[in-house]
Parts: C-alpha cells; sequence; structure tokens
C-alpha cells in the first residue's frame, strides 16, 4: 500500500525503468535521444513516462549532459509582424523537441546592449541561441564577441558566422516590381525601410533589379521607418508629384499607410496609382483596397531554424535549406497603367 509520502513524491527515473521493465540506464538514453535505443524499446519508456507523468530534473540531467535544454533567442524586431510570427514557431518546435525557450528583446542596438544580452544568454547556459536582428551591425558584435555556442540568423548579412537562414527578399521584391511592369507600369517608385536594414537592403535590390533588366527609369529611394505613419506621410507628400503611375512599399504597414494618404489626397488605388506591399500580413486582405504583397513563410523559418540549431547542439550533420520562396499575392491595390489624356 502506498503511503501518503509516496504519493507526494514525484515520480523518479527509477520509477519509470521498473514500469517498463528496463535499468534506469537504458531510461536515461531515452530521454538523451541515444541512437542505440531500440525502437519497442523507447516506445515501452515513452508509455512509462506518460503514465507517470515524469518530468526529468533539467537542472540534474544538464550537470550529466552538459545542456541545459534551453536556446535563446535574441531579437532586435520587438512588434514587427514576421519576427513575432518567426518566436513563436520557434517556440512551438522547441517544446516538441523537450527544449525551453528564453527571449530577450535588445531595447538597442548599440555594441553595449548586444553584448549584455549575449552574456546574460550565456548566463542562463543556453546550449544555442537563433538570432533575429536585421541590422548588419548586430553581426559584427557577434563576430567580435566569439562566443562559444552555435547560433542561427534568420536574416542573411555578408560575413556573418553561423548559419544563416531568411526568405527569399530579392526574389520577392523583383516578383512584386516584375508584377507592376506587367501591368504596363514604367514610373515605379519605392518606399524603402531604413538604412543598415538587411531585409530593406535587399528589397532594394529585387527592386533595382527588376527595372534594370526591363531597361526602365530609377528614381532614387524614399526612406521610410516601416510604420504606417510613414507610409500615410509618404502618401500626402507624393501626391503633389504626378511623375509616377505605382509604388512598391518594402512592408505593408507603410503600404497601407501611403494606401490612406493618397485616399485623403483624393488620389485613387488602384486607378490612379498601383500600390505593392510585403509581407503579406494578416490584415493585408481585409483593407480597401485589399494589398498585393510578398508572402513570406516566417513559421517555416522558425522550424528550420529550430532543425538546424538542435543538429548543431547534438553534433550531427545539419540540414542544408535554400532560402524560403516568397510569392506574390495578387490582389486589388495594384491595376494595369491606364494612358490618361491631360485637359
Amino acid at each position: 500500500m502506498s503511503t501518503a509520502s509516496d504519493r507526494a513524491r514525484s515520480p523518479s527515473i527509477r520509477d519509470v525503468a521498473r514500469l517498463a521493465g528496463v535499468s534506469h540506464q537504458t531510461v536515461s538514453r531515452v530521454l538523451n535521444d541515444h541512437p542505440s535505443i531500440r525502437p519497442e524499446t523507447k516506445a515501452k519508456v515513452l508509455d512509462a513516462i506518460a503514465v507517470l507523468d515524469y518530468r526529468p530534473n533539467l537542472a540534474a540531467r544538464a550537470l550529466v549532459t552538459s545542456r541545459s535544454n534551453m536556446l535563446g533567442i535574441l531579437s532586435a524586431t520587438v512588434g514587427e509582424f514576421g519576427p513575432t510570427s518567426s518566436i513563436a514557431s520557434i517556440e512551438e518546435a522547441a517544446r516538441e523537441e523537450g527544449y525551453s525557450v528564453s527571449t530577450l528583446n535588445l531595447p538597442a542596438t548599440s555594441p553595449e546592449a548586444i553584448g549584455s544580452a549575449v552574456r546574460q544568454l550565456a548566463r542562463e547556459q543556453v546550449d544555442g541561441i537563433v538570432v533575429l536582428a536585421p541590422q548588419v551591425r548586430v553581426f559584427h558584435v557577434l563576430r567580435g564577441m566569439a562566443v562559444d555556442f552555435p547560433f542561427v540568423t534568420l536574416q542573411t548579412a555578408s560575413g556573418s558566422d553561423g548559419v544563416s537562414l531568411s526568405a527569399d527578399q530579392v526574389a520577392g521584391a523583383r516578383a512584386a516590381t516584375e508584377h507592376l511592369i506587367r501591368l504596363g507600369h514604367t514610373d515605379i517608385l519605392h518606399l524603402a525601410g531604413p538604412q543598415d536594414w538587411i531585409e530593406a537592403e535587399s528589397r532594394m535590390r529585387g527592386y533595382l533589379d527588376a527595372l534594370r533588366e526591363a531597361d526602365l527609369p530609377t528614381f532614387p529611394p524614399i526612406r521610410g521607418d516601416w510604420t504606417a505613419d510613414f507610409g500615410y506621410f509618404a502618401g500626402q507628400e507624393l501626391s503633389r508629384r504626378r511623375d509616377f503611375t505605382a509604388v512598391f512599399a518594402a512592408n505593408d504597414l507603410m503600404a497601407i499607410g501611403l494606401m490612406h494618404g493618397f485616399r485623403d489626397a483624393g488620389i485613387r488605388v488602384p486607378d490612379d496609382v498601383s500600390v505593392v506591399g510585403f509581407d503579406d500580413i494578416p490584415v493585408a486582405p481585409h483593407v480597401a483596397p485589399t494589398l498585393t504583397t510578398v508572402h513570406q513563410d516566417f513559421t517555416e523559418l522558425g522550424r528550420r531554424a529550430v532543425r538546424i540549431l538542435l543538429a548543431q547542439i547534438r553534433g550531427e550533420q545539419a540540414p542544408v535549406y535554400g532560402p524560403v520562396q516568397a510569392t506574390l499575392r495578387d490582389r486589388e491595390s495594384a491595376g494595369p497603367h491606364v494612358a490618361r489624356v491631360s485637359r
């Protein structure tokens, strides 16, 4: 008969072994995903773990395995739809593998702030980190720190260490611009993101490549700050000039603000000016007109990051991925260019 103290005591690894009919060393191998364990033995142990609701002592396990079973996320993109979606995907994929996640949002991207955040994650003894840092300078600091745990980045930066994953930003921007060209537009402006942001530079490059290949004129980019407020301001200002018929905005928030600014200035989208955005945020199909934009699979990026990072941590061959394809979502905000006779 069990005593009250027995019932209160959390099940141990030996309890799991006893119920599964194996040694506690075998249970330990199952917990550490050792390749020598037969599938039927692993199934018995996992069943016993489920029945007993056994939860490993992570602190003790870390001493034995030299792992904390914790991943770190270093993010400098607070509030942005794409990174927020990727973080949620990373956390879910990590939980499925038995890992917890510690997320640090950088309040600034100064060398001091980046160094402090990395040192904090090191103190938490993370096994590896995923870096969501859109500015090139973040990678310069990481290179100089010579961190002693693996890291994966979700943006592409020239010369960045670690493994880099990204959506194909250049191809996506090219597709957006080529779509406008196919609609007959020849004077296409670009509402760009801030300088030093990797995505902004990649999207501008795709825009310029498309215009160059079509032998069309280029205009100086309008540098924005990713916000709908700046897009609205740009729409108001651009309404005073009519030397263009289309705008490719580097993200959806600026594109939506731009359309609002045009509307308040009496310019119709897409009858007078066509607009294409980038990111395919959830509200994009629900604005008026619905926003033509470039879709990125942020969830898949997050899952790939965890797969690669765990392979590095375990000393296994990491999977090799190409860029996640970015695809155009054709909606209402981009229409054919119609030549108008001035009166």
